[in-house]
């Protein structure tokens, strides 16, 4: 099966970045590599973009679409948490420019046996990077009930998050757990009936949860912004496209801290604490994708693409 995803709000991130023929620019969700060819396609000879991705198959995919681009562009198979070490192993100081689409790329959604899907039945898997040993398998066959329950509950904010879990604690004493179509079973009888037909399929919001614990996708983002941040240039960007209310809040708040990062009382005549700005928000407002892009694309409905610029 051949990497496919429609890369969402292609042309207003890479506008967003204003993109110098001769810069710097990291792709830190490299994925197919859709968001990078349209980058590459602005760079000058002496332009040059890093990309990384912890995903074997978007690796493979992205390198054979960046081909043309090849001597402009390097590859590393990481995770964008790494993203200082991979830079000071290249030898690059501070860039122009940085993104990230936090989206779960469509064909990992599509190749069933990655187990992303509650629509196929497949081994429950969902790690974005196969090298890692927790799987979704681990955490519903080993995870305490509560424990299940605040990821349910906080990463998919899901409000029958208490039942699901029991459920799940129940069934898994009979037999374990081990496929995507057994686990979104479970959950379908953990859901009331009448609340079944509401809010799309019953399981998204488990599988999305436990994608996330899985994957430590909120962590990374959250620890990871203001290093990102402090890695731009003077006038460098970084621009996030998120897929849900999580991770759009982390990325509004970092960016407002680091903004504004005073914490002086109201009232204090003058900043008293220090803590300078490290820059400015571009998207008072998030951008988001038009009607047309939805229409073509359900996928990216949610998508919210923000920006801040470094002093």
């Amino acid at each position: 099966m051949m990497f496919e995803h429609k890369s969402v709000l292609l042309h207003e991130t890479i506008d967003s970045l204003q993109v110098k023929p001769d810069g710097i620019y990291v792709d830190g969700t490299l994925g197919g590599g859709g968001h990078a060819y349209e980058l590459c396609g602005r760079l000058g000879p002496e332009g040059r973009l890093v990309g990384i991705d912890q995903d074997e198959d978007a690796i493979a995919a992205a390198a054979k679409r960046l081909a043309p681009y090849q001597d402009q562009v390097t590859i590393v198979r990481s995770n964008y948490e790494q993203m200082d070490e991979v830079l000071d192993e290249l030898g690059i100081g501070k860039v122009d420019g940085i993104y990230l689409d936090l989206g779960v790329s469509s064909f990992q959604f599509d190749t069933a046996e990655r187990g992303f899907s509650y629509r196929e039945d497949a081994p429950l898997d969902m790690r974005m990077d196969r090298r890692q040993e927790l799987t979704a398998a681990d955490v519903v066959e080993s995870y305490e009930e509560e424990e299940l329950v605040r990821i349910i509950r906080d990463y998919g904010e899901e409000k029958f998050a208490r039942q699901i879990a029991r459920q799940i604690v129940k069934r898994r004493q009979e037999a374990p757990i081990a496929t995507t179509g057994e686990l979104a079973e479970i959950i379908k009888e953990a859901i009331p009936l009448k609340m079944r037909a509401v809010g799309g399929h019953p399981a998204r919001r488990t599988f999305q949860a436990l994608r996330i614990e899985v994957n430590r996708e909120l962590e990374v983002l959250e620890k990871s912004i203001d290093r990102m941040i402090g890695r731009l240039k003077p006038g460098g960007r970084i621009s996030i496209i998120t897929f849900h209310s999580l991770e759009d809040r982390i990325v509004k708040n970092r960016f407002r801290e680091n903004e504004n990062p005073c914490i002086c009382p109201p009232d204090f005549p003058v900043c008293m604490c220090g803590r300078k700005s490290k820059g400015k928000i571009v998207t008072r407002r998030p951008v988001v994708p038009t009607a047309e892009e939805i229409e073509e694309n359900k996928r990216c409905r949610s998508a919210k693409l923000r920006t801040f610029e470094a002093f």
